[in-house]
């Protein structure tokens, strides 16, 4: 499983202790102090380490770093060396690193929850790509703050707009506490993110959303606000603000050449067409030329929690999930190509999948973690299939870089090219299926990409002959609309749905019977796509048709 370590979700509400920290300006400087470097092949290590200790090195030194050490860390080197070693947990079967074990044994009390935190905002630095989801990562592993510890944690920063001047000096401590404070905002859901929100926490935030601040400030101020506004209460209070004149102000980099401003954008026009609509704003939807698009991303065939662009043809995960789409059109022969520009250097998943394959965000699984989908990962240097990953000599992607997917399906071969440099063809998931691969991508938290189906010009064709999806696909105009989240509410609430419809996707009729559970309910479209009865949770092991005048049973796992 790719992304198994964000997707499972162990929290705890836990009673604290008291202590005192630091103000946020006695922290140092605006980036790590001390580096940690593991050894290159590190997991090779596992067989020759002690017993009780682990191999590391720190700069040009090895040394063996045992459970002693290990529990007398600082917060900040764990927190490092956290950094360094999620890169490597690719395996759904590896436990998680001790720092995070010990991470989440200091943040079982108040004073060491806000210990942890403080380490964070302090220690993670600008530019590393996971920094932000291993501070999700983090957050969601330690036990559940009260509202009285995060109220401790304001004591101690004092957020205002006058602190919030400090992020043009220190804008990695500030990136750091506006995404801690959006993470806390979505686990604190409710009344308790309404206690959070006070008038200091939305002076200090709303005053990050100026050009004058580092990009990033700027995009996690933002996607703080988006998480608080969540709950009705902070959205009425949060509109009575100035947040509609910065809302559109930040639109306008929506069509930035920076990509870390196109971030920005994005989450502004997001924001404006589906959290917090301005009365006489047109919706972005209804102001674009869909004429000539042809295929664009699923908005009906997608996790829960992805973003996706009103054109369709852009996606963003700002969930601590790992959140799944597959595009509207699939092939079944010939040579097809589709360019991505990725916006983001951390951990996405991109590739084909099939109808088969399956997206569960809350377990880590995506794209390339089933044997129907086959996935390049450009920030880890991996390819993964079957939720098994392999080594790939590609340089590591950085915002900005286009990555090339060849399919050759009578030579049933993929090719994947980094700014126009292709390698090696991979054939591992012709074993298991041979036609009927959709375009399909799989997001970590706050990652972003632009898919280009054919509809403008390719940065870099391939060589050989191949077609694009755009020019032979079809999709009628109402296919074209992605809806605003609360427009897409009002159309389901007047909708009438059939007593015999799937009582998954509402859609197509229910003709399906789990075995052994015999639980039906469901259409066969839907039933393939789990593992589980979704009413008893039994494993299924068979699939069987109820419809009399074509009596179809399909096998599933009997293991």
């Amino acid at each position: 499983m790719g992304n198994s370590c964000f997707g499972k979700r162990r929290r705890s509400d836990s009673s604290y202790g008291h202590g005192n920290q630091p103000n946020i300006n006695s922290m140092g400087g605006d980036s790590a102090g001390q580096t940690w470097n593991h050894v290159p092949g590190y997991s090779n290590l596992y067989s020759d380490r002690p017993q009780n200790g682990i191999v590391m090195v720190r700069g040009s030194q090895m040394f063996t770093c045992d459970m002693n050490h290990i529990w007398n860390m600082s917060v900040e080197s764990l927190i490092l060396w956290t950094l360094k070693e999620i890169r490597r947990l690719v395996d759904s079967n590896q436990d998680p690193p001790l720092s995070i074990i010990r991470l989440n044994e200091i943040g079982e009390s108040e004073s060491g929850w806000v210990k942890v935190v403080q380490g964070m905002i302090s220690t993670i630095p600008l530019d590393d790509p996971l920094g932000p989801a291993v501070i999700a990562l983090l957050l969601d592993e330690c036990p559940l703050p009260t509202v009285e510890t995060v109220e401790k944690l304001y004591d101690i920063l004092k957020p205002s707009s006058a602190l919030a001047e400090e992020a043009l000096q220190y804008p990695a401590k500030h990136r750091n506490f506006t995404c801690i404070l959006g993470c806390v905002a979505g686990i604190l859901a409710g009344s308790k993110s309404v206690e959070l929100l006070n008038e200091d926490v939305l002076e200090y935030l709303l005053t990050l959303l100026d050009p004058r601040f580092a990009r990033e400030v700027i995009l996690f101020a933002l996607v703080a606000l988006e998480k608080f506004s969540q709950t009705g209460e902070n959205k009425v209070t949060i509109c009575k603000t100035s947040i509609h004149q910065k809302l559109l102000e930040l639109e306008k980099f929506r069509d930035s050449h920076e990509t870390k401003f196109r971030e920005v954008g994005f989450c502004a026009q997001w924001c404006l067409d589906n959290i917090l609509p301005l009365e006489g704003r047109t919706l972005t939807y209804e102001r674009l030329s869909m004429e000539q698009c042809n295929v664009i991303l699923n908005d009906n065939d997608v996790s829960e929690y992805l973003k996706i662009s009103a054109d369709g043809l852009e996606a963003r995960s700002d969930a601590l999930s790992f959140e799944s789409v597959r595009s509207t059109f699939c092939v079944d022969e010939g040579t097809w190509y589709y360019e991505v520009q990725v916006l983001t250097d951390g951990v996405m998943q991109i590739g084909w999948a099939t109808k088969q394959s399956k997206f569960l965000n809350h377990e880590g699984v995506g794209i390339g973690d089933d044997e129907f989908s086959f996935s390049y990962d450009g920030c880890r240097q991996l390819y993964w299939y079957s939720a098994t990953s392999r080594p790939h000599d590609h340089p590591q992607w950085k915002p900005g870089d286009i990555i090339g997917f060849l399919i050759d399906l009578e030579k049933k071969e993929m090719v994947f090219s980094h700014n126009g440099v292709a390698f090696p063809p991979v054939n591992d998931v012709f074993q298991s299926v041979s036609s009927g691969f959709f375009a399909a991508a799989s997001f970590m938290s706050f990652q972003q990409c632009r898919f280009n189906f054919g509809m403008t010009p390719f940065k870099f064709p391939p060589k050989v002959p191949f077609k694009k999806f755009n020019d032979y696909a079809f999709l009628p105009p109402e296919k074209k609309v992605i809806l605003p989240r609360f427009k897409k509410m009002t159309v389901l609430s007047s909708l009438s749905i059939s007593e015999s419809s799937c009582s998954i996707c509402c859609d197509t009729e229910a003709n399906t019977k789990l075995v052994p559970c015999h639980h039906s309910g469901l259409c066969m479209e839907c039933a393939m796509q789990i593992e589980q009865c979704p009413l008893c949770r039994v494993k299924i092991k068979e699939r069987v048709s109820l419809i009399p005048t074509n009596p179809v049973t399909d096998q599933g796992d009997t293991g």
